[in-house]
C-alpha cells in the first residue's frame, strides 16, 4: 500500500462518523454495527478515509463518534486486520458526551472535546468517503492559491480563538465536488462558482488548479427545488451579479464533504450557533458573505478576520514605502493597494504632533472575506474515483467497482488476491474472479455460480446457488438453489435453501434488488423485488417485533 514519504502537510484530520440514516437496514444498532464499520469491498468503511490521510502524509487524525459507537470502533481499530495494518501513529478516537446521532456537523465543532482536539489548520472528512484522488494535490493547490502552508501560522501553540492565529493574513478554505453517476437516489448539490484570476504562470498539465474556482453559492438540490417551486423561478441577488460577472451553476455534482479549513474557521462556527451543518450553513453562508457585506457583519467576520496577535500599525514597515508583510509566502492580501495607502495616511496623521483627541478616529479598511475555493472534478472517465458511500445502492456499486480492480495493482484500493488464500473452490463451480472478491474462510459448495459480487469472510454459499451483483457481509448464508441479483445481505443474514428430502418444496427463492438486515432469515420460496427485510419497532407492542417491509430513505450528512 503506497503512503506518503514527504514531510507532513501540517494539517490535522477529523473524520466524522455519522449515523447512517440512509443505511438503516444495516445500522439500526449503532452500538454493535456503526456505519463506520460497514464493509466496502470487504474493508471497514472508515478504513478508506484513514488510508487517504496516511497516503497524503497526515498522521494527526481524530475519529469523532457518538459514545454509543465508541466500544465497537475501538475494538475494530485494535482487531480488524485492515485497520491494524495502517501506518502508525494510530488515529485518536473522541466520543464527546453530548454527541448524538442527531447532532449536526456544525454543532460538533462547538463541543468542548472537539474544540480541544483542533490545534491547527484542519481537514474535515466523512467516514463514508472513498477517494482515489491524491490528497497532496489538493493541499498543493490550496497552498498555491491561498499563499500559505498548513499550520505555518494558524493555531501554533493554540492561541485563543480570534486573538492569535494567522498573524500575516487570513487564508480561505477549499471544498471538493464530484460528478454524480447513475446510482439510484444519489443526492446532488447546487453549486455556483466564479473563475479565479488567471495566473501569470499557467499551472502544470497535471495540476488541479485549472479545475479550482471560487464558490459563491451552494445548497442541496432539494432545497433549490423548494425555492424555485415556491417562487416559480430561481431568485438571484443583484449584489451577486454586480460582484461577479461570470457565474457557472451546476446541479449534477455532489459535495464530497472534504474540506480544507484554516484555523480561524473554528471561531466562525463557535460564534454562530445557528450553523448546524458544515455543508449547508458554514459553506453556504461563508460563500455568500464574500458578496454580501451585511451578511459578513452578521456572522462576525469583521471581528474574526481583523483580530490577530499583531496590530495593523505594528505590521507596517518603518519606511512606509514597502509593505514587508505582503512579501511573506503565507500572506493573503486583505486590502487593495488604495486602501493600504489610506491606512498609511492615517498612520502619518497619528504620528504627527496633533492632539490625541483629533486622531482618535480609526480608519478601518473594507473587510475582505477570504474565499472558499471549490475543486470541481472534471467529468472524465479517467478521473480518480471520489464518492460518498451513504446509501445501499452506493454501497453495492462502489464495492463491485473496487472488487473488479486487478489484484496487487497500483490502485491503493486493490486487494492482494481476488480469492483469499485457503478458500476451497470446487471444480464444478463458476466464480468469475475478474469481477468477484472472495474473503477468507468462505465455504462454496458444488454447482455455484457467482459473478460481479463481493463475498465477506465466513460466508456459506449452498449448492446450486446463483449470485449476480451481490454483496454478502461477514457470516452471511445463502442456501442451496437460491437465486439473487443486486442484493445486499447483512452480517449473519440467512437466505434459506431448498428443503431436504421429505420436506415440502416450494417454488424457489428469487430475490432481486433486496436488502436483508443482519441476522434476518428469509424463508425458502420467497420471491421479492426491491424489498427491505428488516425489523422495526411497533409503538403498540411491548416487545421488539420483527417484520419485513420498506422504509423511506433520508439524506445523511457525515
Amino acid at each position: 500500500m503506497p503512503h506518503a514519504t514527504l514531510p507532513p502537510p501540517g494539517f490535522q484530520a477529523l473524520i466524522l462518523c455519522g449515523p447512517g440514516a440512509s443505511l438503516t437496514t444495516f445500522t439500526s444498532t449503532p452500538q454493535d454495527i456503526p456505519k463506520a464499520l460497514l464493509p466496502i469491498a470487504n474493508r471497514p468503511m472508515v478504513w478508506y478515509p484513514l488510508e487517504w490521510c496516511y497516503r497524503m502524509g497526515i498522521t494527526e487524525i481524530t475519529i469523532i463518534t457518538p459514545p454509543e459507537s465508541l466500544d465497537a470502533i475501538e475494538a475494530a481499530m485494535s482487531q480488524d486486520r485492515h485497520l491494524t495494518a495502517l501506518p502508525t501513529p494510530r488515529a485518536d478516537i473522541v466520543a464527546p458526551k453530548d454527541l448524538t446521532h442527531q447532532t449536526g456537523t456544525g454543532e460538533i465543532f462547538r463541543l468542548p472535546e472537539v474544540q480541544d482536539a483542533v490545534k491547527s489548520d484542519f481537514i474535515v472528512l466523512p467516514c463514508d468517503l472513498v477517494c482515489e484522488l491524491d490528497g497532496t494535490q489538493l493541499v498543493d493547490a490550496w497552498m498555491i492559491e491561498e499563499a500559505g502552508f498548513g499550520a505555518a501560522s494558524g493555531g501554533l501553540g493554540k492561541p485563543p480563538i480570534g486573538i492569535g492565529g494567522e498573524n500575516l493574513g487570513r487564508r480561505g478554505g477549499l471544498g471538493v465536488w464530484y460528478q454524480t453517476g447513475s446510482v439510484k437516489k444519489e443526492e446532488t448539490d447546487f453549486v455556483a462558482t466564479t473563475p479565479l484570476q488567471h495566473s501569470i504562470v499557467p499551472p502544470p498539465p497535471d495540476s488541479l488548479r485549472s479545475h479550482i474556482s471560487k464558490l459563491v453559492y451552494t445548497a442541496p438540490t432539494d432545497t433549490i427545488k423548494d425555492i424555485t417551486e415556491e417562487s416559480n423561478c430561481l431568485p438571484i441577488r443583484h449584489s451577486l451579479i454586480r460582484r461577479h460577472a461570470r457565474i457557472r451553476m451546476r446541479t449534477t455534482y455532489r459535495d464530497a464533504h472534504i474540506y480544507l479549513f484554516p484555523y480561524w474557521v473554528m471561531a466562525l462556527i463557535q460564534q454562530n450557533v445557528k450553523m448546524e451543518s458544515i455543508a449547508e450553513d458554514v459553506l453556504g453562508w461563508w460563500a455568500k458573505a464574500g458578496w454580501q457585506p451585511p451578511l459578513a457583519d452578521k456572522l462576525g467576520l469583521g471581528e474574526i478576520l481583523r483580530s490577530s496577535g499583531t496590530s495593523l500599525e505594528d505590521s507596517q514597515s518603518a519606511t512606509e514605502d514597502i509593505d514587508v508583510s505582503a512579501l511573506s509566502s503565507t500572506f493573503t492580501a486583505a486590502t487593495p493597494t488604495a486602501v493600504r495607502s489610506e491606512t498609511k495616511l492615517a498612520s502619518r496623521v497619528q504620528n504627527a504632533n496633533i492632539p490625541q483627541a483629533a486622531t482618535s478616529l480609526t480608519i478601518n479598511p473594507p473587510l475582505a472575506v477570504p474565499p472558499i475555493l471549490a475543486y470541481i472534478q472534471p467529468p472524465e472517465p479517467s478521473t480518480p474515483l471520489i464518492r460518498r458511500v451513504d446509501t445501499t445502492p452506493l454501497l453495492l456499486t462502489i464495492s463491485l467497482r473496487l472488487a473488479a480492480l486487478p489484484p496487487a495493482s497500483p490502485n491503493p484500493f486493490s486487494h492482494a488476491s481476488k480469492v483469499a488464500p485457503g478458500t476451497n473452490i470446487p471444480t464444478r463451480c463458476r466464480i468469475d474472479t475478474a469481477t468477484t472478491l472472495v474473503a477468507e474462510n468462505v465455504v462454496v459448495e458444488e454447482k455455484v455460480s457467482v459473478r460481479e459480487s463481493v463475498i465477506g469472510a465466513n460466508c456459506i454459499i449452498g449448492e446450486g446457488a446463483r449470485l449476480v451483483r451481490c454483496l454478502l457481509m461477514e457470516g452471511a448464508v445463502v442456501g442451496s438453489g437460491v437465486v439473487m441479483e443486486g442484493c445486499v445481505v447483512g452480517r449473519r443474514g440467512k437466505v434459506e435453501g431448498r428443503p431436504t428430502e421429505g420436506e415440502k418444496e416450494a417454488e424457489g427463492t428469487v430475490l432481486v434488488g433486496c436488502e436483508i438486515q443482519d441476522g434476518w432469515v428469509v424463508e425458502w420460496g420467497t420471491e421479492a423485488k426491491n424489498e427491505k427485510f428488516m425489523r422495526f419497532d411497533l409503538p403498540s407492542e411491548d416487545d421488539d417485533s420483527a417484520a419485513g417491509g420498506q422504509l423511506d430513505e433520508s439524506g445523511d450528512e457525515s
